[in-house]
């Protein structure tokens, strides 16, 4: 699934939160966005996942204009800042009650999901009772889920332990080698490095330069 950013501008309260971005992001291939908060990584994110539209320019996944042709991309997984479940339901009962919406994903697809991320044996814990840590790897099972062509990320590192970091650094290769396109925010710069096929930085909602990673495409 590839997507295009064209001349995108967003202005939200009278401020340029995305200033004039050009950009591409290749179908199964991992690209990075770098910077510190405020820099526009988020609200990239939220362009693409169609949650806002620009106010000029044009985001394109596979074709479709986001806004005129499609509202959002047709296949997607989104982390966005901190997750949030239902406290008290279980982790499985979360995804389930997630897979219900489209019905594509069933009971073994979200078992599959709690065991990428290390929570099967957690799954019938109630969220509430999860530490930051399981939080951030059930937001990780959610968005992995339904195995979207597009998948958003946005800091899925953070709470985890190094443990965690490799296990999440495993699954976004795995995502990338079935021909996924991933987009990974994140301020750090030797995480994309390692895994990102290129990294764009971002300054005042612009893309102030990229650099390629050490991560690249699908074989």
């Amino acid at each position: 699934m590839s997507i295009v950013f064209d001349q995108v501008t967003k202005v939200i309260g009278g401020a340029a939160v995305i200033d004039h971005v050009s950009c591409r992001f290749p179908t199964g291939q991992i690209t990075g966005l770098q910077g510190v908060n405020g820099s526009g990584k988020t609200m990239l994110l939220r362009l693409i996942a169609g949650l806002i539209y620009p106010t000029e320019g044009r985001v394109v996944v596979d074709g479709a204009v986001l806004g005129k042709d499609a509202a959002f991309p047709p296949s997607l997984g989104v982390l966005l800042e901190a997750p949030a479940f239902l406290p008290f339901y279980t982790g499985y009962d979360n995804l389930r009650l997630l897979a219900a919406v489209k019905g594509t994903a069933g009971p073994r697809d979200i078992e599959t999901a709690l065991a990428r991320v290390g929570l099967l044996d957690a799954r019938g814990k109630k969220y509430r009772k999860y530490s930051l840590g399981m939080k951030q790897r059930l937001g990780i099972a959610a968005a992995i889920l339904e195995h979207p062509g597009l998948l958003l990320l946005d800091e899925p590192t953070n709470a985890l332990d190094e443990s965690g970091v490799e296990l999440v650094k495993a699954i976004l290769r795995e995502e990338r080698d079935r021909g996924a396109t991933v987009v990974l925010a994140s301020h750090d710069g030797a995480l994309l490095e390692d895994l990102a096929g290129e990294i764009f930085s971002l300054a005042a909602g612009r893309v102030t330069g990229s650099r390629p990673g050490k991560g690249g495409a699908c074989p």
